[in-house]
Order: structure tokens, then C-alpha cells, then sequence
């Protein structure tokens, strides 16, 4: 019991919170700005910004599925992986992987953080949904 009290009772807070979501806020700024310089159209930009939240139809499968599906596109390991490669050897990857992390950014800036398989709404930046709020009212 007390390891699920651990992933569900904590969160970043205070000065360590608002440095993460700065964090997000800059990731998302430089991936925007970075893929400006791409001269790829934004209607491509808006029709696959949330395109990594597809990893939610992975908790029909169950929490656990669903948990590692949605952290593992939802870390900034995989555009940074999609980054490099476009970098260095598949050039027309490298704005997909731009999108991605602006994504990435965007989840991180508005408080929601890689879930903990206790519950979707346990982050690792804290409470979000309806957690935040029974959090708020205690």
C-alpha cells in the first residue's frame, strides 16, 4: 500500500514544479521556432500536434498498457531519437520529430506529466483531473 500512496500522493511542487513546467514552456518554444525555420506549412503542425495522444486508445488494453503507451510517446526520448535521425540520415523526419516535442513541451507546460499505473490522473508533476481536485479540497 504505502507504494501506491508514494505515486499518487506526490508531484513536483513549489519552485521544482514551476522549473518543470518552464522547462515545457521552453521545449515548446525552441520545437515551434525549430520548425518555423523548416518552411513547412502549420496546417501540418496543428493536424499532428495531438497526434501523440493517440496512445490513449492503448487503455483498452488496460491500465498498464495503456500507462506505457502514453509515457513512452509522451517523454522527450522519442522526438529527440526522431530528431537525431533526421538530422543525420532521414531529413524529412526531422519536423515530425519537431511537432512531437512541441507536444511533449505543451503536456509538460500545462501540468500534465507521465502517468503512474495507479491511476491516469497520478502524474509525476502531481494530480491532475479529478485527483487534482479531491487534492484541492483536502
Amino acid at each position: 500500500m504505502t507504494g501506491v500512496l508514494l505515486q499518487t500522493e506526490g508531484g513536483a511542487k513549489g519552485w521544482p514544479g514551476r522549473l518543470l513546467r518552464l522547462e515545457g514552456l521552453a521545449l515548446l518554444v525552441v520545437a515551434c521556432v525549430l520548425y518555423h525555420r523548416t518552411g513547412l506549412s502549420w496546417w501540418w503542425f496543428a493536424g499532428l500536434f495531438l497526434m501523440p495522444d493517440l496512445s490513449f486508445l492503448a487503455y483498452v488494453f488496460g491500465r498498464g498498457a495503456g500507462t506505457l503507451a502514453y509515457n513512452l510517446t509522451h517523454t522527450e526520448v522519442g522526438p529527440a531519437a526522431l530528431g537525431l535521425i533526421g538530422l543525420t540520415i532521414l531529413p524529412p523526419a526531422l519536423p515530425f520529430a519537431l511537432i512531437w516535442a512541441a507536444h511533449v513541451g505543451w503536456d509538460r507546460m500545462i501540468g500534465y506529466g507521465l502517468k503512474y499505473a495507479s491511476s491516469f490522473d497520478h502524474t509525476h508533476l502531481g494530480p491532475v483531473g479529478k485527483a487534482a481536485k479531491a487534492a484541492r479540497k483536502s
